[in-house]
This record gives structure tokens, sequence and C-alpha cells, in this order.
């Protein structure tokens, strides 16, 4: 498993995923970097060096070297994702056990392209989990701008999906763009993302001091406060609803490169209903979540993001609150099919303080049976027992046809 984003990092598909493949049966190695996302600094315990074993629950984990960085600099992202690549290359390629399938987390691409050298040189399947799609995230995000170098990884993109045995992805609207983009339907497999459910079944712990009470409707917004989320236009939402609705509360929960800024934002406008909270780790947003009357999604108003179903979605499905979806296409879909929440447009003010006060009026048996929809869809088809399965599945049928060939 090669995946640069890690446990104590907020990794999505991480020790969760690890743990539960061992408990199905496999023998997992996860090769890794030194935890330092999202702040880009080294978390405390830990320090850079060459290599480093874990053994944490029946998973073997492996650290290697990489240049600790993820602020706004391209050059220093740059050096981040391409340090990584190199110490991860260096030990598949000479030190690591020869695997029956690799498993490789994209993005960055780069981890793509170790995985790629490691099928090639141990000559064994490879899987892989595409998040982010390539180079289109990159130009969305502002990560680059030059024409020249988005061409350029987009062939490296290219060159890497011929060469994947199974490419899973996490929306259908994923799966279209990729056969259009010439990759075999059949090389493709969707698997829904899930959340990490344990951390997040811990609900009625202690909140915050800062958060607000339960005489106010609070909107949490949980997760990287990052260009990507654009988070302005739901500043200037908390502007209307001062004198639309005073008992509704904003609350932004966690860090980003976009967090002082938009903290300055709402200092400087006076927004006496908005809250920023700390980053936290995950066994205590569970609380946090719980206590919310409503879970907000938001990201820019992007072709890609239309084809894309932010991570945050599965775990505000799972812990049972309405959800408020202001991202278009695949995710204000799976709004619509579980009937968990109501969608606004992103990066529109107006419509997303009209979804607010249409939730803070709403009537409380119609708000828990959102929260009641949304739990169910998960369960039945987001949660980590299903994805687990699809995944568990797809290594068994590579490793047997490696076996028959």
């Amino acid at each position: 498993m090669i995946t640069q984003w890690f446990d104590p990092e907020p990794a999505l598909k991480g020790m969760v995923f690890a743990r539960e493949l061992v408990r199905r049966g496999f023998e997992v190695e996860v090769l890794t970097g030194f935890p330092n996302y999202p702040g880009g600094k080294v978390y405390p315990g830990y320090r850079i060096r060459p290599l480093q074993r874990e053994r944490i629950d029946g998973v073997e984990v492996t650290r290697v070297a990489l240049y600790p960085s993820h602020d706004q600099s391209g050059v220093r992202r740059a050096l981040n994702y391409l340090s990584f690549a190199f110490s991860a290359a260096c030990y598949v390629l000479l030190r690591a056990r020869r695997p029956d399938v690799i498993y490789a987390y994209h993005p960055p691409l780069t981890v793509g392209i170790v995985g790629v050298l490691a099928r090639w040189i141990r000559r064994v399947p490879l899987v892989l989990d595409i998040q982010d799609l390539w180079p289109d995230t990159l130009r969305a995000t502002g990560m680059i701008s030059s024409e020249r170098l988005f061409g350029l990884v987009g062939r490296v993109c290219r060159w890497v999906y011929r060469r994947v045995d199974t490419i899973v992805v996490l929306s259908p609207g994923f799966k279209r763009t990729l056969i259009a983009r010439g990759v075999p339907e059949s090389r493709i497999e969707l698997i829904y993302n899930w959340c990490d459910e344990a951390a997040l079944a811990v609900t009625g712990g202690r909140l915050p001091e800062t958060f607000p009470g339960p005489d106010r409707f609070r909107i949490v917004f949980a997760g990287n406060l990052g260009k990507a989320q654009a988070l302005d236009a739901v500043l200037d939402a908390a502007a209307m609803l001062r004198e639309r609705a005073a008992e509704v509360m904003l609350v932004f929960v966690g860090g980003g490169i976009e967090r002082d800024r938009l903290r300055k934002k709402a200092v400087d406008s006076s927004l006496t209903n908005v809250v920023f909270l700390d980053q936290m780790p995950m066994s205590e947003v569970g609380a946090v979540l719980g206590a919310a009357d409503v879970l907000l999604v938001h990201l820019r108003d992007d072709e890609l993001f239309k084809i894309t179903i932010p991570s945050k979605t599965q775990a505000y499905m799972a812990v049972g609150r309405p959800v408020l979806m202001a991202v278009s296409g695949d995710a204000a879909d799976l709004v619509r099919a579980s009937q968990c929440g109501v969608v606004a447009r992103s990066e529109d003010p107006a419509s997303i303080c009209d979804a607010i006060l249409s939730l803070a009026r709403a009537e409380r048996t119609a708000l828990s049976a959102m929260s009641d929809a949304g739990r169910d869809y998960y369960r039945a088809n987001l949660s980590l027992a299903v994805g687990a399965r699809g995944f568990a599945a797809i290594f068994e049928r590579l490793i047997a046809a490696r076996g028959r060939a």
C-alpha cells in the first residue's frame, strides 16, 4: 500500500482501511512518509530519517524521508511530492519484499509513477485509487497555470493509466471522464469512499468552549480551509444571515492555507455569527459533528468538482445530520438520491443563504428524517464494509489471474 499520507495525518484511506484488510486476511505493508500534512511541519514524536518501521494493529508501516511542506509555494509542494516519490521508489526497488499486489493511492500523481515502476520491476499487479483527477485538480486549485506544464502532467497521467491493471474511482463522473480519455471501461471500478466510522461514533464528548450552544442553529463546515473550498461565498452568506436569522451560527472546523485570511475577513466584516475552531483529531471531530444541526459541504464552482464527491460527505451522512450540499454534479445527485439534505449553488451566497434559512425554519421531524435517510444510505452503499469488500474482490481477482499466468 503506497500512500504519501497516512495516520496520524488525516488520511482518507489510512489505518482504518489497512486494519480492515488485515481483518479480512490480507498481510499489509504500508509505505508512506513522515507525517506533516496539512501544516507542512513534522508531527511531534517524529523526525525525518531515511527509514523508520512501525507495527500498528497488525499493519507494517514503513516511513521514508521526504521534504515536509504544504503551503502555497508550487516549488515547495513539488519538492514534497518528488522527495517522497524518490525515497519510496528506492525502497520499493531495493529493500521491499515482493508483494502479491500493489495498491497506490493518488494524489499525488508521483505515487502512481512509483507504483508503475514497482509493477514493472516486481512484476505484480497494480491497483491505482484515483481521488483527484490530475492535471484538472492542479488547475482548479491554482497549483499550476502554465499550459505547457498542464499538458506535461496530462501526458504523464495517460502514461500511468496505460500501465495500471485496475483503476478505482470515487464517482460516476470520474469514470465517465477516464473513459472519454481513452481508459478502457473494463479496467475501471467504482468504489465510493467511506469515513472513519469508529472515530465519528464518539459523540457526546466535551465540545470546545467557543462552540455555540443549543439555543443557536449551528451550521458546521469541517475540513480543509483551502482555495478549492472557496469559503468566501459562505462568509458572504453569513453576512446576509445576520439580519434574516439571528439564531444561525456558522462554525468552521479545521486548518489550511486560507484559514487565517478567512478568519481576518470575518473579523473585518464584523461577522459575529461565525466561529473558527482549530483543527482537531478525528476522535474529537465526531462530537462536534454530532452537535451540529446541519453539516455543510462547499467547493468552488468548477467543472472538475461536478464529478467529485467530497470525502466529508460520507462522514456527514454517517453521523446522521442533515447535509447542505453546495457542490453541483455527482455530490448533489448523491444528496438527492439519499434524501439526506438540501442542495445549494456553489459560490452563490444568496443560494447558500436561502438553503440555510429553509433548514433553519424546517420542522424538526423533517430534519430528523433527513438524518435517518443519510445514515441508512451510508450503511447500505458507502460504508467501510461495502468499500473494503469491493477492494478485496479486486485484489483477490488480480492475484488469482497472476497465479493462472
